[in-house]
């Protein structure tokens, strides 16, 4: 279970590190926007994003079994820490992530890395997309201008207040994030080696901020970021409070561990090489606890942001590192240049990423599946939207084992009534 950078370094050259330090660059220019809204989105403050995605960043790098794996807070997490933080606190979730932490470490020392090939694949593409609408749904209000009093955290509760509300659109703030969206889609094809999204939203944010337009930014609603990371501390480990946090702890490491696997499964696959599962869940183990100490967020590996830093070049955990210590200089240096990006421009930002999420390339194929993994994919999606992501996984990793097993024509028990 040793760490990939362990393999790497006594081999490492100049050229190496040139070819880490240009990946690290551009993958942080790349994360620095993604940190900002998905914080924004879960309902945590923009710096809670960065500090989450500098320290857990750095660790997940550092640590884990892959050696270009990025870590940080993903759309993944935005329900669940949404519905903590909503029932719980801030203090709740940070609870829930050290106790996430924990469990992350426990699997990681029992060898569970392998378990992942048995998670049903529609279970997993059904939440995602289900995942995908909701961050979508969450981020219309910014988006269009919308200046509403209090969102409510249900799906279904979201669509009228949202349709309530279309008559106070506000024209400046929708150009800004039709614009935002379109730069990011023609820097994409026209030079995809470039950090797109932080060009995209810093043209579109200094638009905002030459012209004086109406329209909210980060600094605005939130106030300045901190020039500092925040002293570590533990967070309410009360008997009480981990017992009411538990099931949340144990989805928070659910998701981490699946979408880190599935990351470093997606960086193999582009790189035809192989990752150590086990040293992956460690990694994840140590940058959640991590987190938790200084107030972050959840955090897992990243897939688009692992797949750009592959793009980009990256030869080891070393660019990955990088990337956590130029996004620590950013919010030491640049805090208030930061603060001056327009929340319609993040708000775009995320509703393409939550487009990327449900993998739209792959809906043909999921229209080809059998009639058993289609109502599994869509079961899974209608649970997360209309009901919780805890029963969403639970009852879609049940039903996908017992779809197996039933495929696997497992001859039924000699069973027998005992003698009492």
């Amino acid at each position: 279970m040793r760490p990939a950078l362990s393999d790497t370094l006594p081999s490492y050259s100049l050229a190496t590190f040139r070819a880490d330090l240009f990946a690290g660059l551009t993958v942080a220019m790349v994360a620095l926007p993604l940190s900002l809204a998905i914080a924004i989105a879960s309902g945590a403050t923009p710096a809670d994003g960065l500090i989450t995605a500098i320290i857990a960043g750095f660790l997940i790098s550092a640590l884990g079994g892959s050696r270009v794996q990025i870590g940080g807070p993903t759309g993944a997490f935005i329900v669940v820490v949404f519905s903590v933080i909503a029932e719980h606190g801030y203090g709740g979730l940070v609870t829930a992530t050290f106790m996430a932490g924990l469990i992350l470490l426990c699997a990681g020392y029992l060898r569970a890395g392998n378990l992942i090939q048995y998670i049903p694949e529609p279970v997993v593409n059904g939440f995602t997309i289900g995942i995908a609408l909701i961050i979508a749904t969450s981020q219309i209000a910014d988006f269009l201008g919308l200046s509403l009093g209090h969102m409510p955290a249900d799906f279904l509760e979201k669509l009228p207040v949202l349709w309530a509300a279309r008559g106070a659109v506000n024209p400046w703030a929708l150009g800004i994030g039709l614009s935002t969206l379109g730069l990011i889609i023609l820097l994409r094809r026209l030079f995809p080696r470039w950090p797109g999204l932080i060009v995209a939203v810093g043209l579109t944010s200094a638009l905002v901020w030459a012209f004086a337009l109406p329209v909210e930014t980060l600094e605005g609603r939130f106030g300045a970021l901190p020039d500092r990371l925040p002293m570590p501390g533990l967070p309410d480990l009360s008997p009480g409070r981990l017992v009411a946090l538990f099931p949340s702890a144990l989805i928070i490491a659910f998701l981490a561990g699946v979408e880190s696997l599935l990351s470093a499964m997606v960086a193999d696959r582009m790189l035809q090489s192989r990752h150590r599962p086990n040293a992956e869940l460690l990694a994840q183990g140590w940058a959640n606890l991590a987190s938790s100490l200084v107030a972050g967020l959840p955090a897992t590996g990243a897939i688009a942001r692992t797949a750009t830093n592959v793009r980009a070049g990256a030869q080891t955990p070393v660019a990955g590192m990088i990337h956590a210590i130029v996004l620590l200089a950013c919010l030491l240096v640049a805090g208030p240049l930061v603060g001056h990006m327009a929340l319609p421009a993040l708000a775009a930002l995320l509703m393409l990423t939550a487009w990327n999420m449900s993998e739209p390339h792959h809906w043909p194929h999921y229209l080809r599946l059998r009639t058993s993994d289609k109502v599994l994919l869509v079961m899974t999606m209608l649970l997360t939207l209309l009901v919780d992501l805890t029963v969403a996984i639970g009852v879609g990793v049940a039903l996908g084992l017992a779809i197996r097993l039933r495929r696997r024509n497992v001859p039924p028990a000699d069973w027998e009534a005992p003698d009492r």
